[in-house]
């Protein structure tokens, strides 16, 4: 990317030549070499425009497209003033830098990490869907740059791993993508506990709203540095917008694929997008899917994979719309078409990078064209929904079946599928199938119920089938109405061993109005704890 040879300064608001090395910026030597052996010579040009106020300690405003440069232009002085103050105290950072999703935070973390080893300081990247143990101890052991999610960030806080009392300089990036996500809270609170007056940094796309109110309330007196345009640039894309049912996307993204290069579909689910790399994969083309339910590791291996060429095509939820960079993709397909145009122009913007072209397909369901064509209207851009025509003269195959590809939520079954569902064997004997149950298994026999048999044996039991009290012969019962007094003998005690007085002709007392056998000191009840012996053992004498 080429620089102009001047540009309006910060300070003076008027324009100055711009400088052609980082020296000239007033970037320490040590670093300074640490890029040269990147291949980093010439600074970009929110590079030059921001670096000299950053340097000077004064509080920033940014604004530039992803791919810019804008992560070394806040980088270069955070990595400058932790080798100014010296090596950090332990789970006390110096430098703190704010990203709203893992990925970015991963990926500012790395680009960071050779100037840090260069100088002599250490940098750590913390975020969620990991394990806390690793960032502990690396917390314990002293980092100079910390890089976090505010989500963890917040965890460690309260914990007591980590203290912001001794922070320098904070850095929030994609501000304007915090406030969408809800961070704003989180990072007030840990705004609050950074160091006495500490010079912010901050990077937006937008500067209204939670963000203005943020620069407010935390900055002083801000240099505002804006470079490029606000939003992608659409005319720098080639653009299609073709119309057709579910079922033959797969077999034209698969051919978008071979034909363009490297590819960044998305997706309005994470379930689809987990399908429409299944179904690419299977198709001959290599694709990995990345959304907010795969862990950590699963997204970062996709990231690698794609940017390496493993895999051809990565396939996303908008958690990938922005603030992950990836070089040289040369097209988009909107697999679920959106109607927001915020959504569209950040999808389309991960094409047509630094200049460069790229190309946008929008795959139509018949559907979608009212709403699509309203999206394009407001967006000024003049292509036409049409069919889609046969890529490099090869006719698309259709392998994929509706229901493959329709949407699992709500979706209906087909009227095959409903017959061949009613024409599913039976099992014979009179037993009904359990429902759910797989067809042709066998029928689990139903268990006993223990309950209602021993019940049943009790009602049995009561209904003169009880033989009589060993000792008391068939004598009757209390009279009704009259109710017996337990016999003394101590707390939780039955009649004494061997039932009543011999010739008493009366069984244990039980309560008026009860089952015979069931009242206090009878067989099978508490009382039966005082040493009566169970039906059917044989006196001792």
């Amino acid at each position: 990317m080429g620089v102009s040879e001047t540009h309006r300064g910060g300070r003076y608001g008027r324009w100055v030549p711009r400088p052609t090395s980082f020296a000239e910026l007033g970037v320490p030597a040590a670093i300074v070499e640490a890029l040269s052996a990147s291949g980093i010579t010439q600074p970009f040009a929110i590079q030059a425009e921001t670096i000299p106020d950053l340097v000077d300690g004064r509080d920033v405003i940014g604004r530039a497209p992803t791919g810019s440069g804008k992560t070394l232009a806040f980088g270069i002085p955070a990595v400058a003033m932790a080798l100014e103050r010296g090596p950090a105290r332990k789970k006390r950072p110096r430098v703190l830098i704010l990203a709203p999703t893992r990925e970015l935070a991963g990926q500012i973390h790395d680009e960071l990490a050779p100037m840090l080893a260069a100088v002599g300081r250490h940098g750590l990247a913390v975020y969620g869907g990991v394990g806390l143990q690793p960032q502990i101890n690396r917390l314990s052991s002293g980092v100079d740059v910390l890089v976090a999610t505010p989500g963890r960030l917040e965890d460690l806080i309260q914990q007591r791993v980590v203290s912001l009392t001794e922070v320098e300089y904070v850095v929030i990036d994609e501000a304007d993508r915090m406030a969408d996500m809800g961070f704003m809270p989180a990072v007030k609170r840990l705004l609050d506990q950074a160091g006495d007056n500490p010079q912010t940094v901050l990077y937006s796309a937008t500067l209204d709203g939670e963000v203005a109110k943020l620069t407010k309330a935390y900055q002083s007196n801000p240099v505002r540095h804006e470079v490029g345009e606000a939003t992608p640039d659409l005319d720098n894309m080639t653009h299609y917008f073709w119309k057709l049912p579910r079922p033959e996307r797969i077999p034209l993204c698969a051919s978008v694929i071979a034909t363009f290069g490297r590819t960044i579909v998305f997706t309005r689910t994470r379930h689809g997008a987990d399908r429409a790399a299944r179904q690419l994969t299977r198709a001959g083309v290599p694709a990995v899917p990345i959304h907010g339910n795969r862990s950590q590791n699963q997204r970062q291996r996709a990231l690698d994979d794609f940017a390496r060429g493993k895999a051809a095509a990565l396939v996303a939820t908008d958690v990938a719309a922005r603030g992950i960079h990836v070089d040289a993709v040369e097209c988009v397909v909107h697999f679920d078409p959106v109607d927001e145009d915020s959504a569209y122009v950040h999808r389309s913007g991960r094409t047509a990078r630094a200049g460069a072209r790229g190309t946008v397909v929008s795959l139509v369901d018949p559907g979608q064209v009212k709403d699509v064509q309203k999206m394009k209207r407001r967006l000024e851009l003049p292509q036409e929904i049409t069919p889609p025509p046969d890529i490099d003269g090869t006719p698309l195959p259709h392998e994929e079946t509706a229901t493959d590809m329709a949407p699992t939520q709500g979706r209906t079954a087909p009227p095959g599928r409903e017959r061949a569902r009613d024409d599913r064997p039976r099992r014979s004997g009179g037993q009904a199938q359990k429902r759910g149950a797989k067809p042709g298994a066998k029928a689990k026999k139903r268990k006993p119920n223990r309950e209602n048999q021993s019940g049943q044996h009790r009602n049995q039991s009561s209904e003169g089938s009880r033989k009589p009290h060993r000792k008391g012969g068939n004598g009757p019962g209390p009279k009704p109405g009259k109710r017996a007094t337990k016999k003394r003998g101590g707390p939780n005690r039955g009649p004494k061993q061997g039932g009543p007085k011999a010739g008493g002709g009366r069984p244990p007392q039980m309560r008026s109005g009860g089952r015979p056998g069931q009242g206090k000191g009878s067989q099978g009840s508490r009382g039966n704890q005082g040493g009566q012996r169970r039906r059917g053992q044989g006196r001792t004498s």
